[in-house]
């Protein structure tokens, strides 16, 4: 089994649940729709949500040059990104014993701003790719104008690790012969509903197959 990248972030609670190798972290920061980022600016601590970008072992997020959390990540500081992918609510014979099945990985580190327009470029690419494949080939790329109104900050993913819930509840020997029903009830992100076409769209512009 691969070993944690540092005694930060091992799993103790439920350590069997730790995986550390690369391919799962990779794999789990593509899939989640967005990350959790925390830090502490001037004494105050924050958790934001953001939109990430993968790029081999760096993450990538970007925003508004006056964005309050890509500032302060810019300078430096010290970076908790988190991702969570909920697989299924694990239904216990008891309350106690009530779970979720789940994929998430925490990566510490700090973060430095992109300065490079071909760096800001292909991050901005592989965050779009990312969510939907095929996209970037149909949209028009960023100006040097854009570009220079973004603000992206890099940050390598080589202290990490993933913790991963499976399968049925557990629950106490003796509450096993209860009339309850007990199990999972998967749960997976998917599109619902009609395409919702902007009023603004030129007639007989034809849905691209990535998004049928």
């Amino acid at each position: 089994m691969t070993a944690p990248a540092s005694s930060r972030v091992r799993v103790r609670r439920l350590a069997s649940r730790g995986v550390y190798d690369t391919a799962t972290i990779h794999a789990i920061l593509d899939v989640a729709p967005i990350c959790h980022v925390g830090f502490v600016d001037d004494g105050q601590p924050y958790v934001l949500p953001v939109i990430h970008g993968r790029i081999g072992d760096t993450l990538y997020f970007h925003g508004s040059p006056a964005n309050r959390m890509l500032g302060a990540l810019s300078d430096g500081i010290d970076v908790c990104a988190t991702a969570t992918i909920v697989d299924g609510l694990v239904l216990a014979r008891s309350a106690f014993h009530h779970s979720m099945n789940y994929r998430s990985v925490v990566v510490l580190g700090r973060a430095a701003a992109v300065r490079d327009d071909a760096e800001k470029t292909r991050a901005l690419e592989a965050t779009m790719e990312r969510l939907l494949a095929g996209r970037w080939a149909d949209v028009r790329p960023p100006t040097e104008r854009e570009l220079a109104g973004t603000l992206m900050v890099s940050m390598p993913i080589d202290e990490a690790s993933a913790k991963v819930r499976t399968g049925p509840p557990i629950d106490d020997e003796d509450d096993y012969p209860m009339r309850v029903w007990a199990g999972e009830r998967p749960l997976r992100l998917t599109p619902t509903g009609s395409l919702v076409p902007d009023p603004r769209l030129l007639e007989g512009v034809d849905v691209p197959g990535y998004l049928r």
